[in-house]
């Protein structure tokens, strides 16, 4: 049975195994043009230089061909691929172009096409912190349970109208200080802090030793006129303005004439009227064209009746002081004018003046200064009589 059964077995395997083997490898032409492949698409003096590629350019791939020269790089081709039937669009790739691991957003050149992507700076936000201030930063957005507390900065303020007073809480306002024997009353018109060392109403000046050494104080060189009072000279005036007074006129009957004289010609003027006035008394003592006294001055031609200098001294009433209170201010006025503390640069170097209500003729012969109350002042233009 087993000599039946091996005459029986048929050849037909053997020989579709054999003629496999025979198709399977390859003919001497095959290997020659494997061998090609294999060792000439590096080169590029060879007949395969590329092979097939489903992509083209504009995708996530790069077309690439090398080229025959070798001395030419190879790069990408716009616009490179054909249309193979059956496949589609296809690129040639060199077999030795290695795949480009740069990803292809970056290895777009878009210098003339621009960006298309917008790069926006990171923006953390707002947290609650105080950044080096008094006032904490918050947020709204992550914590609105403060949105009481924010809405404070749109409340009228609770300071509206209080500004000066809370300004001048800060900066306190100093009163002018008096000088020493002057009323109160008179401190606006006070514009000298050194009176004339002659009037004995009022202290002398203690030297400054900020401005100079208590030496230099005791060791001055000393000078006629050094510590008295003399005027301020500006244009106009007169060379005897720039001397200093008689000592006589600090004596108590000079400033009593100089005091009555205050009391009837301005007592209803103002402090400044009065001032003036006493200046324009004093300027004549100074005159040489005047007599050197203030009595003189004060009752010169009193006996003339209605025709001397000053009109309550000759007008042939009896002079009594009524108002104890207005001549105390005559008085210290007197004192403080002929001290020079009070000297009013409007009037300046007047020796004349009469009420508005009147126009003399000796008027339109001199020039006038100023009208203070009443009473305008006048000044001559030779420095005596007009």
């Amino acid at each position: 049975m087993v000599v039946a059964n091996l005459k029986k077995r048929s050849f037909l395997p053997p020989l579709v195994v054999g003629l496999g083997i025979w198709v399977g490898f390859p003919t001497t032409v095959a290997y020659q043009d494997m061998r090609s492949l294999v060792s000439g698409v590096e080169t590029s003096d060879t007949r395969w230089n590329a092979f097939v590629q489903t992509s083209v350019a504009g995708s996530v791939h790069a077309a690439e061909m090398p080229f025959a020269d070798a001395n030419m790089p190879t790069g990408s081709i716009s616009g490179s691929g054909v249309n193979a039937p059956g496949i589609g669009s296809v690129a040639f790739k060199g077999k030795g172009a290695a795949a480009n691991e740069v990803p292809d957003e970056q290895r777009i050149n878009r210098s003339e096409k621009k960006g298309r992507i917008v790069n926006v700076t990171p923006v953390a936000p707002p947290k609650a912190f105080n950044a080096g201030s008094v006032l904490d930063r918050t947020s709204s957005l992550i914590l609105p349970e403060f949105d009481a507390g924010l809405k404070q900065a749109f409340v009228k303020s609770t300071i509206k109208g209080k500004e000066i007073q809370i300004a001048t809480a800060f900066y306190v306002k100093e009163d002018k200080k008096v000088a020493p024997g002057v009323p109160a009353m008179l401190a606006d018109l006070v514009n000298n802090d050194t009176p004339d060392i002659l009037a004995t109403a009022y202290a002398p000046a203690e030297p400054d030793y900020a401005k100079s050494s208590p030496f230099e104080s005791l060791l001055k060189d000393e000078t006629p006129n050094d510590g008295r009072f003399i005027p301020p000279v500006s244009e106009g005036d007169h060379n005897w303005m720039s001397k200093p007074l008689p000592a006589s006129v600090f004596s108590k009957p000079e400033q009593k004439c100089l005091a009555t004289a205050i009391y009837f010609e301005a007592r209803g003027e103002s402090l400044k009227g009065q001032a003036a006035v006493a200046q324009v008394i004093l300027n004549r003592v100074r005159n040489p064209a005047y007599p050197s006294t203030i009595c003189g001055v004060v009752y010169q031609n009193d006996n003339w009746l209605n025709r001397c200098q000053f009109s309550f001294a000759c007008d042939g009433r009896k002079k009594v002081v009524t108002s104890r209170e207005h001549y105390k201010i005559a008085e210290d006025i007197a004192m403080a004018v002929t001290a020079g503390k009070i000297f009013i640069p409007e009037v300046a170097s007047s020796t004349h003046y009469y009420a508005e209500y009147v126009s003399p003729r000796w008027a339109r012969t001199m020039e006038k200064m100023k009208k203070i109350g009443l009473h305008i002042f006048y000044r001559t233009y030779g420095g005596g009589w007009s």
